[in-house]
Parts: C-alpha cells; sequence; structure tokens
C-alpha cells in the first residue's frame, strides 16, 4: 500500500493514471474512496492523486489539535516525496479549505485550483441551520457501526431525486466508503475546520480557479461559493443545478471539471 513519512505522520495515498498531476482532497471524515465514482474518468487525462488526510481512512490519526495549514503542508510533504513540482488541486467540502491554504502559501506548486463546495470559514462563511450538529452528532458517535455511520450521512450529501433515481449507485457508494469516519479523527479535523478563515487572503489567489457547488447543497450554504468567486480574482463559478454536497457523481460535474482543468493543461 502507498504509504510515505511526511511531517510526523504516515500518509496514504492513490496514485492512478498518467498526465499532469492533478490532486483529490477529500472532506471531514472522508478519504480516497470518496472518489472512487470519478477516479476512473479523470485518470484517463491525467495523473490522479488520491489523498487521506490526516485523521482519516489510512493515514494516521494522532490526537492533538490540527489546524487546515498543517493540512495542507502534508500535502505539500507528499508532493515534495512523489517528486511532483507542481499540480492541479481539487479540494471537496474541508478538502476544499485545504485547497485554498495550499494555493496561498504553495502558489508555486499549483497549476490550477478547483473548489468545491467549500467555504473561506470564520465570520464571513454561511451557514445552514442544524447541518453541522447533524453531521457532528454523526461523526462523532462511537454507537454506530460503521454503516449506520455511511447510511446516516446519505441523506446530507444527495438530493433525494437523485437517490430515488440511483438506488444501485447508492448502494454501490455505500460499498466503497471502506475507511469510515474514525470519531477521534472527525473531531480533530472539526477542529481544525472551526480554525479556518481565509477570507482575507482570497484575493491573493491569482492561479486559475474554478469554485463550484451543488444548488441544493446541505451542508454547505451554496452562497459560499459565491463569495469565494467573488473575492478570488478572475475565477469561474459553476452552480450544478439538481445537485447536493456530493456533486462529483454528476456527469454535468465532472465534464465541467474536466473542461477547465484541459484549458490550463496542454496535452502532449
Amino acid at each position: 500500500m502507498p504509504y510515505v513519512k511526511v511531517n510526523d505522520i504516515n500518509m496514504y495515498y492513490e496514485q492512478h493514471g498518467q498526465g499532469k498531476p492533478l490532486v483529490l482532497i477529500p472532506g471531514i471524515g472522508s478519504d480516497s474512496s470518496n472518489f472512487a465514482q470519478v477516479i476512473p474518468i479523470f485518470s484517463q487525462y491525467y495523473q490522479v492523486i488520491a489523498i487521506d488526510n490526516r485523521g482519516a481512512g489510512k493515514s494516521d490519526k494522532p490526537d492533538y489539535p490540527y489546524t487546515i495549514e498543517m493540512m495542507a503542508d502534508d500535502l505539500s510533504g507528499l508532493l515534495d516525496e512523489l517528486g511532483i513540482d507542481k499540480a492541479n488541486v481539487f479540494g471537496l467540502s474541508m478538502g476544499g479549505g485545504i485547497a485554498q491554504e495550499f494555493a496561498l502559501k504553495y502558489p508555486e506548486k499549483v497549476i490550477s485550483l478547483i473548489l468545491g463546495c467549500t467555504a473561506c470559514g470564520g465570520s464571513h462563511a454561511i451557514s445552514l441551520e442544524g447541518t453541522a450538529t447533524t453531521l457532528d452528532s454523526i461523526g462523532a458517535n462511537t454507537s454506530l457501526t460503521p454503516e449506520e455511520r455511511v447510511k446516516s450521512v446519505m441523506s446530507l450529501l444527495y438530493t433525494q431525486d437523485f437517490m430515488e433515481k440511483n438506488p444501485d449507485l447508492i448502494k454501490e457508494i455505500a460499498l466503497q466508503a471502506k475507511n469510515p469516519p474514525d470519531p477521534t479523527g472527525w473531531a480533530r479535523q472539526q477542529e481544525a475546520i472551526s480554525s479556518a478563515d481565509t477570507y482575507d487572503r482570497l484575493p491573493n489567489i491569482t492561479m486559475p480557479t474554478l469554485v463550484i457547488v451543488g444548488e441544493e447543497d446541505k451542508m454547505i450554504h451554496p452562497d459560499n461559493s459565491r463569495l469565494l468567486a467573488s473575492r478570488i480574482p478572475d475565477s469561474e463559478l459553476a452552480i450544478i443545478k439538481n445537485a447536493g454536497h456530493a456533486l462529483t457523481v454528476l456527469e454535468e460535474t465532472q465534464k465541467t471539471v474536466l473542461d477547465f482543468l484541459d484549458r490550463f493543461n496542454a496535452k502532449k
């Protein structure tokens, strides 16, 4: 299994395909399996690197305070270990926060930036009433089995219409979540999210940036994406209709991301 020693942790990652690097960063409690549906698609055109952040999946889960910047440093260390000077970076939810910090701290390592269903944090973040409490109660509930925990979060990730029309896919996605959230890691990642704030620094992001969100996101209000796009110079905003928080499973999302990437990654 591919692990590297990064900072003070053993970090798990997966590599698929060839071409310009495309890093996929998952959200709170999630791991590289979160991208199982899109890796086969993206890896047809790019060298996909899907990671497990500290506190989740197969990466170490040390029990001390984390920060989003710390996780951005982990990503930088991973790329160094892999000999990758520059990559396209696609972060979802908390992963989008990590992507923001990475782009701000290591701009020389970013070809293009994609911020999916995420927020800037701090006092400017727009919250959805009750969602964070519900999500945290699921992630930190030690009485739930891994299967129960995954099933409980599905209604927050997908629209009712999508689940009704794609029951087999929903079942497949649930089965692919091989490393359900670890309560300790979840709590430490949640602390990191709570202290994150990029609002004042967003105008310093100068690489090509796509901000993308599901129109019916129940976890992170779509207005957060509108705010990000308004603060990041020359960024593009894509709002995917009939999409929830887990927007990468939709063909429209995949096409939008690939069309964006193709503009900034010359094919040999």
